[in-house]
């Protein structure tokens, strides 16, 4: 999806909550992303164990993951990034919950201000995340119910 068409993220704080199916073998794959190679941000599963990572123009990737891998069944995975504010491409905190219980929290200390393409299910052209495969590759194995994506205002 061209940005236009996807919720504006940059600059601001943001929740996403993806309600999913996790299958035999603990799925992988692209849940939600936006931008590509050379910046954005995916949320994903990798060997079963939920994941995010936030690129930062292909200079810097901060890293989060869940340490264990999911049972099968329904999962919620909730990504809260809470943007430190007072300006355009400042950093904040990344804290990845599973059925409402913390598993993982970083610092990313700054973002991109700027345009980035969004992909659901799949992280279509060049991945943001390295090692979760290319285009097709990256297509969650699981089943996504629903995501929902909260954004504060611009600070």
């Amino acid at each position: 999806m061209i940005e236009n068409s996807f919720m504006n993220i940059k600059n601001r704080s943001r929740k996403i909550t993806a309600e999913r199916d996790i299958p035999a073998g603990g799925g992988s794959g692209a849940i939600l992303s936006q931008g590509g190679r050379f910046g954005g941000w995916p949320l994903y599963m990798k060997d079963g164990k939920p994941a995010y990572t936030y690129n930062f123009l292909g200079l810097a990737r901060y890293t989060i993951a869940a340490p264990d891998a999911l049972a099968i069944g329904p999962a919620t995975v909730t990504l809260d990034f809470a943007y430190d504010g007072g300006g355009f491409g400042k950093g904040g905190k990344a804290a990845l919950s599973v059925n409402g219980k913390p598993v993982a929290e970083r610092r990313v200390e700054k973002t991109q201000s700027n345009i980035l393409a969004a992909d659901v299910g799949i992280d279509n052209q060049t991945p943001v995340a390295e090692g979760i495969g290319i285009a097709p590759e990256t297509r969650f194995s699981g089943k996504i119910n629903k995501i929902t994506l909260e954004v504060g205002p611009v600070k």
